[in-house]
């Protein structure tokens, strides 16, 4: 597991840091770590650190300052190092001496043939978007199509929430210190921070609780429920799908597909796709009603349901049950009428909304992804899974998560039906209501990407793809 703090978090625990180091320590090392990453970016491209071209973007304060140093290192190396300054009167001192006496250099502009830059323009103390001089130097640098490092956070993201208004640099690779910034993580500011590597300070101990845990393949192998033994079908857990309808019969058939690529031991199907479902699965109990569907332990209910009275019939009669819920799509639109269903409940309910359906019940999300997730997790009394690139799960507690696993490939109609099936599964496993949405989004993005493998994506080769993603943890 990972974690990622907010920037008070991180000013706080440098400070306490650095109150116990000589002046300059927690720079000099943050420079040390970013020129060792630079270095092997230089060699895995097939060239080496002596006569490799690095241009430096240097900004003000200590963001340039680390670059600045970085350089330094490289130049002694056998680097050439060039440093293009935003604001020459306001560059680091320290750290501009340094690189000129190791045989950097001061230009200004980027070099043509620059094999790598380093962007060092703002830090975690930045607000908004990048200043005109600033942001015709990141187009510059982009135009290169040479490698970009940050230094620490993407300039012009926003370095807790990841929130970009304005020009921002899209980075390669960023090299962050002392602890993962959740602006790295969630949001616009996850997709331009390319590859995320952690330059460890020694400020864990002074950060606190983190504002975004971020799990990986062992965390969610060990979560996933496994088969032992003594097991029969029923003891593995059977999940109840209420999807579907006349209109959208595919729903129930992704919804259904996706939940036997769960660790349950059998998926029980109540709606009116029943036919369709039957003849794509006949390994599923299928049934046209809840009365008759017989035992189970979780519901994934709404996907493709339909809006109307019978719809809201049957989430009314899902969640007045005492088992855990999980709620997707038009689920979700009947909800936003109903909120009090949800909010009284004890037992355990999972809401998987993305941004428009998030906002017909919690208003807009808003800049701050992580927050709105908690507020609407709060409001509810339940965890709520809100989709993106970077998909949050807000438990009741406060507790968030982030999946890393997301790709742009599952934009695509049908693929929330395929995360409910799953992420149902997991609930009715006996995994709790955060984990079991944090687990299927994170093989759903395993999915879609072994999907995209094969060209175009669709929810069906998503479904197709979940056994072999699955497949692919252990535990």
């Amino acid at each position: 597991m990972r974690y990622a703090y907010a920037v008070d978090q991180v000013r706080a625990a440098e400070s306490a840091l650095m109150a116990k180091l000589p002046d300059g320590a927690l720079m000099q090392r943050a420079a040390a770590g970013l020129a060792r990453r630079v270095a092997v970016l230089l060699k895995d491209g097939r060239g080496a650190v002596y006569g490799a071209r690095v241009a430096l973007m240097v900004g003000a304060g200590d963001n340039g300052g680390d670059a600045l140093y970085a350089g330094a290192r490289l130049a002694r190396r056998g680097a050439k190092v060039e440093a293009v300054l935003v604001n020459p009167e306001r560059a680091h001192a320290g750290g501009l001496a340094a690189l000129k006496q190791a045989g950097g250099r001061v230009a200004t502009v980027i070099p043509a043939g620059a094999d790598l830059v380093v962007d060092g323009i703002v830090g975690i103390g930045a607000k908004g978007g990048l200043r005109p001089d600033a942001a015709e130097l990141a187009a510059a640098a982009a135009l290169t199509g040479a490698p970009i490092v940050a230094v620490d956070t993407p300039s012009g993201i926003d370095p807790t929430i990841g929130a970009v208004h304005g020009e921002a640099v899209r980075a390669d690779v960023t090299v962050t210190f002392g602890c993962l910034k959740a602006g790295l993580m969630v949001g616009p500011g996850a997709t331009r921070s390319g590859i995320v590597e952690l330059v460890d300070l020694g400020i864990g101990p002074y950060l606190g609780a983190p504002a975004a845990l971020i799990p990986d393949d062992a965390d969610i192998a060990g979560w996933w429920p496994q088969p032992n033994p003594t097991d029969d079908k029923y003891t593995r857990g059977v999940i109840g799908v209420a999807a579907g309808s006349d209109t959208y019969p595919g729903a129930a058939v992704l919804a259904v597909g996706a939940a036997l690529a769960g660790p349950t031991g059998m998926v029980r199907y109540a709606g009116s796709a029943l036919e369709p479902v039957r003849a794509a699965y006949p390994e599923v109990v299928a049934t046209a009603t809840l009365r008759d569907a017989g035992r189970v332990q979780a519901w994934a209910v709404g996907s493709g349901l339909g809006t109307g009275e019978d719809a809201a019939a049957v989430l009314r009669q899902v969640l007045q049950s005492d088992l855990p819920v999980l709620i997707d799509a038009d689920g979700l639109t009947v909800l936003a009428e109903h909120q009090d269903w949800v909010r009284t409940r004890k037992a355990p309910t999972l809401l998987t909304p993305h941004d428009r359906e998030f906002a017909r019940i919690f208003g807009p999300v808003g800049d701050d992804r992580l927050a709105a997730a908690r507020r609407a997790a709060a409001a509810l009394h339940c965890t709520v899974l809100l989709k993106g690139d970077r998909t949050i799960v807000a438990d009741r507690d406060g507790t968030a998560y982030v999946n890393p696993t997301g790709t742009a490939a599952l934009a695509t109609a049908g693929s929330g039906d395929v995360l409910s099936g799953i992420a149902g599964a997991l609930l009715a496993a006996g995994l709790p209501a955060a984990k079991a949405g944090v687990a299927g989004a994170y093989v759903h993005g395993l999915a879609g990407r072994l999907a995209a493998e094969n060209g175009p994506v669709s929810a069906g080769s998503v479904r197709d793809a979940m056994r072999a993603a699955a497949g692919r943890l252990r535990p």
